[in-house]
């Protein structure tokens, strides 16, 4: 931060909001970064537990008792977890598993910081000259309460508070400057590029209407349009006016947060007044991914806490504030802290974090417990939210692997601890008997199985307990059993219309204990909503949203949110498009389709040669089709996507196609090729899409075709007709790049000569 800068004007007393839990999270931690394990509640296990302390409690008692107040510049607010008036006592209750006794001096040392606060702010509030303060431990297993208690008087709890405001005050000084700052220069910020693409300036439009109105926008827009820039620039351009804390841009990959931070970086000709934190995930960020996570172990967790206010402050002063992973990196290791826990410090300075789309929708996700933590206004940039349906599946979906459970039980710690044995082979015999009761290789269940849900529940307490008096354990079978059982009883608790619960096994395997046992979520609505509603405002963007009623109802946008679809700056001439309405590619029919493809194939290379992507949908068939056409014509230029290429195999793969390289590269439909690639002008020239990208009909998609029938009347449409037809226009989206592109894109199948099959395709395509 700027030290020399001009402390606030009078108009921003008391103006900067902090919560209590942030105030001491901030003013309080000291010592080392200690991430050892320590068994803690699940939220609904917590608040389970808070209300069973209040049901004790007598007739008077007040729960969750809101409290503010305010120091200097500071307003600090939030909500006591109970107060007793009748016997003075003002309670911090703290759930925990394990044993009391093993937890670290600091955590207490945390709890009575934020008990001593809201003391203070209830003396001041109600004219009180003195309090009982009492932390209140509950076993979550025994249900027993442990008290800690001290008699404080009124004047104590004002110093105590003033302490800790006081340490936090300077960040708080600093920060209102920059607020101010930071929107008197977004106020005056011009469009970085002088004027609008072709089509951009609509988009722009939509999200800056969407910001003032505090609306969620489904947004429509082409390729090739400047999507990023049109969607950060109206946000940031509406921040000051709607008084947004954060802007989060949330990508599916690795290229759309580097296309974020690139368009950041050209917002203003001179060094913009704006933090942009880039969040990435902990294994990319890990220093030292062999040592354990706390300060006997890794240097860069010792004395962890003690380092961080240098690093945050040289990270908050930095000229321009684009702090992406290799410079958060730096500032990192410079002060010898952390690099991925600093970066997860400096989410609450930043004014834009760019990261994945599990930092805000995932269970626990970092960026939305912030946003409630500390009342943040946040507007969220969700880039190719068509990717956010599947994704949102996979964050809600917990399995049970035999594979895992195996490792675990063949682990050290099972062979040398009794109980953990035991409790294991329980879980081993309630899936063996689950096994055994199906006859079936597939067979959907009204309900997790109680009876190895229970197994799965006491053995996680064995686990837990295990952990608590080993906290260093390295038995990584162990944990990584231990977490799929936790996750799993957490969907299980949440288990609803929205998930099934499946049990299926390979046809080749007929040992009982072999199958994999789901819950499989197949509508993220019911948890993605709620964070769209704690947000400001939201934009959801990509090329490919149609039908839009469709994202709506998976995704769980708010009823009164807005729908644009944004016309395309390109013109019916750049892309010729042919339908080859001769040929089937059902699975019956692709052998007779395979030599018709390898000759349509050759005839196009050779009226123009150049680069072609040709898109199949699965690997044999893509093998297949690949010898027919090398048969075919032995001097074609081939390459390959092969079965889980590494990324530096990737890179080759997009390397062949240069301004002056020729032949045809082969994808799969779906794959990592498929979107979010970008080669303009020669360097490709035309697509083959030999599928329409429906997904297999199998006995799960049968069972979400049946799940989506009863919840939308569109069984066979949701799951097999638009999300296969959403994978083609991304992947035909591959051709036509700018403006001065010309093309040619080839739909291999007949069913593409369909009105229903081409209402779904883009507009500007002349289909004839």
């Amino acid at each position: 931060m700027n030290e020399a800068a001009a402390p606030p004007d009078t108009a921003d007393i008391a103006r900067y909001a902090v919560a209590v839990r942030e105030l001491c999270e901030f003013s309080a931690k000291s010592g080392d970064l200690d991430l050892r394990f320590t068994p803690a509640p699940s939220a609904q296990e917590g608040m389970a537990g808070h209300a069973l302390v209040a049901s004790r409690r007598g007739a008077g008692y007040q729960a969750e008792l809101r409290l503010s107040g305010v120091y200097k510049c500071l307003r600090v607010s939030g909500r006591a977890d109970g107060y007793d008036p009748q016997r003075h006592r003002l309670e911090e209750i703290k759930t925990y598993k394990g044993r009391l006794e093993r937890q670290p001096e600091s955590h207490r040392c945390l709890h009575w910081a934020q008990a001593k606060v809201y003391a203070w702010l209830l003396c001041e509030q109600e004219g009180l000259e003195a309090l009982e303060v009492a932390l209140v431990y509950l076993d979550i297993g025994s249900q027993q309460e442990t008290v800690f208690s001290e008699h404080c008087s009124a004047q104590a709890l004002q110093q105590h508070f003033e302490i800790h405001c006081e340490r936090f005050l300077g960040w708080a000084e600093q920060q209102l400057v920059h607020r101010k700052q930071r929107d008197v220069a977004l106020r005056a910020l011009g469009f970085p590029f002088g004027e609008f693409r072709a089509s951009q300036r609509p988009l722009s439009e939509g999200v800056y209407k969407a910001a003032l109105s505090s609306r969620c926008l489904l947004a429509q827009a082409p390729t090739g349009i400047g999507k990023t820039m049109g969607t950060l620039f109206p946000l940031l351009k509406a921040a000051p006016a709607e008084r947004l804390d954060k802007v989060f841009f949330l990508a599916a990959k690795t290229s759309g947060r580097q296309t974020a931070l690139d368009a950041l970086t050209h917002l203003s000709s001179s060094p913009l007044p704006l933090r942009v934190l880039e969040l990435v995930a902990r294994d990319k960020a890990c220093e030292h991914p062999d040592l354990a996570c706390h300060g006997e172990s890794c240097p860069l967790a010792q004395g962890f806490y003690e380092r961080l206010p240098a690093a945050r402050a040289a990270a908050c002063a930095e000229s321009g504030g684009l702090l992406n992973q290799a410079r958060v990196r730096e500032l990192a290791l410079a002060h010898q802290v952390c690099p991925y826990y600093l970066s997860q410090e400096l989410a609450r300075w930043a004014d834009v974090v760019v990261g994945d789309y599990n930092y805000y929708f995932d269970l626990g996700a970092l960026l939305h417990g912030l946003t409630l933590a500390n009342g943040w206004r946040v507007g969220l940039l969700v880039d190719e939210a068509h990717n956010l349906v599947e994704r949102g599946r996979k964050m809600f979906t917990a399995e049970l692997l035999p594979d895992t459970l195996a490792q675990a039980r063949r682990g050290q710690a099972a062979k040398s601890t009794p109980v953990l044995k035991r409790a294991l082979d329980k879980v081993r015999r309630a899936w063996v008997a689950l096994d055994k009761a199906q006859s079936a290789d597939y067979a959907l269940q009204p309900e997790f199985p109680p009876a190895l849900l229970a197994a799965l529940q006491q053995c996680s307490s064995a686990i837990t307990e295990h952990f608590s008096e080993h906290p260093a354990d390295s038995d990584a079978a162990l944990q990584a059993f231990y977490f799929e059982a936790l996750h799993l009883a957490h969907m299980a608790e949440l288990l609803d219309a929205h998930s099934l619960v499946d049990v299926s096994r390979a046809q080749a395997l007929h040992k009982p204990g072999q199958s994999l046992v789901c819950i499989r979520n197949v509508v993220p609505a019911p948890f993605l909503k709620p964070r769209f509603e704690d947000a400001h405002t939201c934009t959801l963007f990509s090329a490919t949203l149609q039908p839009m009623a469709y994202y709506a109802d998976l995704l769980g946008l708010p009823a009164s949110h807005v729908q644009i679809e944004v016309g395309s700056p390109f013109q019916a001439e750049q892309l010729q498009v042919h339908i080859a309405r001769r040929i089937s590619t059902r699975y019956s029919d692709r052998q007779r389709s395979l030599a018709p493809i390898a000759e349509l194939m050759a005839r196009q290379y050779r009226e123009r040669p150049g680069n072609y992507l040709a898109f199949f949908s699965s690997y044999d068939y893509l093998a297949q089709a690949l010898e027919a056409l090398q048969r075919l014509d032995p001097q074609l230029p081939v390459w390959a996507q092969q079965r889980r290429m590494s990324e530096a195999a990737q890179r080759e793969f997009l390397a062949r196609f240069s301004e002056h390289s020729q032949g045809i590269g082969f994808a799969v439909l779906g794959g990592s090729f498929a979107e979010g690639v970008d080669l303009p002008g020669r360097r490709l020239i035309g697509a083959f899409l030999a599928t329409l990208g429906l997904p297999q009909i199998n006995p799960v998609n049968e069972q979400i075709r049946e799940r989506m029938q009863q919840l939308f009347g569109a069984g066979y449409d949701y799951t097999y007709f638009y999300p296969g037809l959403q994978k083609v226009v991304q992947a035909a989206g591959r051709v036509i790049r700018t403006p001065e592109d010309q093309g040619v894109l080839h739909l291999i199948d007949d069913r593409f000569a369909r009105p229903e099959v081409q209402h779904l395709l883009p507009a500007w395509w002349n289909l004839g």
